[in-house]
């Protein structure tokens, strides 16, 4: 009996200590390196930023970020790992549009919970898409390329990086925002997109606007409108869907960092003040927006909202353009 009373009370005492214990690990974090997943391939949005931020962040915590690419699956293989990690804020992942939101309605089978499974940190930026037809073809704006396109009923065709892509997505809005017949021509990602379209074997693409850009700004692709609610510094003179007639139009993509759930609130608190302290940084807000992103900053709470409104918006998306995923 003295044994059992003993037990309880030393397990009252160490249950007492938790919370203590937590705010200690929290204040003497981080001791070792973070990784920072990115469930995209090298080289692209994802994997550019995830760099830039990984940078700075480094040096504001006083450890190295290590940057770990694990494509597949339209990110869902990377973006699982992190899920199933040590929700101990050493494992990261770079969250994006279709990882942490289009996904949920586009696989049929889906090997996470967006919404259970992870805590958002900090929401970094936008990447809107931008709608780039070949100098050739006879268009200057939006309003030309749709009195066009009714001329030549199921003569448009898009091309983009994969069926479910916020790229593929964007043409579907738009096709059914204008009343336009295209025909989707999905490609194994933007490159192989990009090369079609600039050979016109393709009409039109909505891409990410820092990979368009080069070709943009060479002459080779015409812009007629990006797609977020804003312009884009990048592109000033190219109006948004909005201005070009098209009402309500909005789309692109994004990007965040989050963690797995239950990670403590002190150590979420922390990443969030040092990845925000990276992005007001003006070398490193000019190094995004001149390469195409919109850095737009948002907190834990906030995040998680905003993850909320997008998985609802593109699920009515998905759900319109039939497309689905195994």
């Amino acid at each position: 009996m003295w044994m059992n009373y003993s037990r309880r009370v030393v397990l009252v005492a160490f249950a007492a200590a938790l919370p203590s214990l937590a705010a200690l690990a929290a204040d003497t974090y981080p001791q070792k390196p973070v990784k920072l997943v990115v469930p995209m391939a090298a080289g692209g949005n994802g994997d550019i930023i995830a760099r830039l931020i990984g940078k700075d962040l480094a040096q504001l915590l006083g450890q190295p970020v290590l940057v770990d690419n694990r494509p597949g699956a339209g990110g869902n293989i990377g973006a699982d790992a992190v899920a199933k990690s040590p929700a101990d804020g050493y494992t990261l992942v770079l969250g994006a549009v279709g990882t942490h939101a289009i996904n949920a309605s586009l696989y049929k089978r889906m090997p996470y919970d967006i919404r259970r499974d992870f805590t958002p940190i900090t929401m970094m930026a936008t990447v809107p898409n931008v709608l780039v037809v070949p100098a050739a073809l006879p268009v200057k704006n939006v309003q030309e390329l749709i009195a066009y396109g009714k001329k030549h009923p199921n003569g448009l065709n898009f091309g983009s990086s994969g069926a479910g892509s916020s790229i593929h997505l964007s043409g579907e809005m738009f096709k059914s925002m204008t009343g336009l017949q295209m025909t989707h021509v999905a490609y194994k990602g933007s490159a192989p997109a990009m090369t079609d379209l600039l050979a016109g074997q393709v009409d039109l693409v909505f891409d990410n606007l820092p990979t368009a850009l080069p070709h943009i700004q060479s002459g080779k692709l015409r812009a007629l409108a990006v797609t977020s609610t804003v312009r884009s510094p990048a592109l000033p003179d190219v109006p948004t869907m909005e201005q070009a007639g098209v009402k309500g139009f909005e789309a692109g993509s994004w990007f965040g960092i989050l963690a797995p759930a239950k990670t403590p609130q002190d150590v979420v608190n922390a990443l969030d003040r040092d990845i925000q302290a990276s992005l007001a940084r003006p070398e490193t807000r000019k190094a995004l927006i001149d390469r195409g992103f919109q850095p737009a900053t948002k907190g834990p709470r906030e995040f998680t909202a905003f993850i909320d409104q997008e998985i609802d918006k593109w699920a009515v998306v998905v759900k319109k353009s039939g497309a689905t995923a195994d």
